[in-house]
């Protein structure tokens, strides 16, 4: 099978659906269609996008037996269901992060997927930048020793104000975690992927500074600068703010701050890993450098170049060198591994792009953020348990 042969249909056109839809069609993946909220809204949302058409509704799109992937990019409440309905019935599937509201529902997920054999992947594409794909293989080579101290940021300002809303400041339609799920995982799962460490333990402090929101009573969209005329006060009982201390496997320590309401930051996650021999930072507000530090000899700066990077970091540059890439390039990067297994029909043993397995490890490091916040301790990640404080 060849990638244009593959069809794909995708769940949700808001900014993240509408960035899949483009890196799609960049790789070369027709898309059969779009589902939506509404058959209204669908209707014109294809429209606008050039896609043949709109499905009335998700058993009328996995009715369509020309659909053999699936993009699920709806918002959080819905990728449980959806992501279900989609495996059963066959199709291979991508679910944008988190995979689901909690853990028991995202280990039930990594089950079904396990059993049905299809290619199924979370979308956390910051892996994807061609320096962290870089940094990956250079660490695994041993280029950085032992790694001893991971540390790092991921800020953002755009609910600074009490007027900024969006639907993942509800807890129902978002989850019970809003900075540390939406932004945090992004951070923790690129971290523990360029390391290759999980996260052993950890203590988290939670902080909500916008405790009351004036909610639009018409719709809002994301990242949107526009204020409302009509609103009505609601309660936030998500974090604005988190900082959590991290333990890793093999003794690593850590910590990260992540925050939605950082002025002047509106996408930034950066990290410096230091090993025994040497270190490496990187910010996603500037991806094309990464320092890395030494001891005992002048410190580098590696420009993102395919002809300067290991043979990892070539793969996934798409551009020569002082051609810059960024956040949209990620996706068509990341798809193409994705779709590279998709071709054969099954997942690779040990692929580099996520997995719903990596999905789930985000919703279990999430359960011990959430105790850890609640209790004041340092709480152990519970993979095959209830989360129990540790000393």
């Amino acid at each position: 099978m060849k990638r244009n042969e593959i069809r794909t249909a995708v769940i949700g056109s808001g900014f993240i659906g509408t960035v899949h839809i483009e890196a799609l069609s960049r790789i070369g993946v027709r898309i059969t269609g779009l589902l939506e909220a509404s058959a209204e809204l669908g209707e014109r949302r294809a429209a606008e996008l050039g896609l043949p058409k709109s499905y009335a509704n998700l058993d009328d799109l996995l009715a369509d037996e020309a659909v053999q992937v699936v993009h699920v990019t709806s918002p959080n409440r819905l990728h449980y269901s959806q992501v279900k309905a989609v495996l059963t019935a066959g199709r291979h599937v991508v679910c944008e992060k988190p995979l689901a509201m909690t853990s028991l529902e995202s280990a039930e997920l990594v089950a079904l997927a396990a059993s049905s054999g299809l290619v199924n992947a979370v979308n956390f594409n910051i892996r994807w930048y061609p320096l962290n794909q870089h940094v990956a293989s250079l660490i695994s080579d041993g280029g950085l020793g032992d790694v001893r101290l991971v540390t790092g940021r991921y800020f953002q300002d755009w609910l600074l104000f009490n007027t900024d809303w969006n639907w993942r400041l509800e807890t129902e339609q978002g989850g019970a975690l809003r900075a540390v799920g939406d932004i945090g995982s992004h951070w923790l799962d690129l971290t523990s992927f360029l390391t290759g460490l999980r996260v052993e333990a950890l203590m988290a402090d939670l902080a909500t500074f916008v405790p009351v929101r004036r909610k639009p009573t018409g719709p809002a969209l994301t990242f949107s600068t526009e204020r409302a005329a009509e609103t009505l006060p609601v309660e936030i009982r998500t974090e604005d703010v988190a900082t959590i201390l991290l333990r890793y496997e093999g003794g690593g320590r850590g910590s990260v701050a992540i925050s939605q309401l950082s002025p002047g930051r509106k996408n930034g996650l950066a990290y410096q890993i230091d090993g025994s021999s040497s270190a490496v930072a990187w910010d996603s507000e500037q991806p094309e450098q990464l320092w890395i530090g030494h001891r005992d000899r002048p410190n580098e700066l590696l420009l993102r170049n395919p002809a300067l990077m290991n043979s990892a970091g070539a793969a996934a540059a798409r551009l020569p060198g002082g051609h810059a890439e960024g956040f949209a390039d990620t996706f068509s990067s990341t798809f193409s591994a994705i779709y590279d297994d998709v071709m054969t029909g099954r997942p690779s043993p040990d692929p580099r792009y996520a997995t719903f397995q990596d999905g789930h490890e985000e919703m279990l490091v999430g359960d011990a953020v959430l105790e850890s916040s609640r209790s004041g301790q340092w709480v152990a990640v519970a993979r095959d348990a209830m989360p129990a404080a540790v000393g």
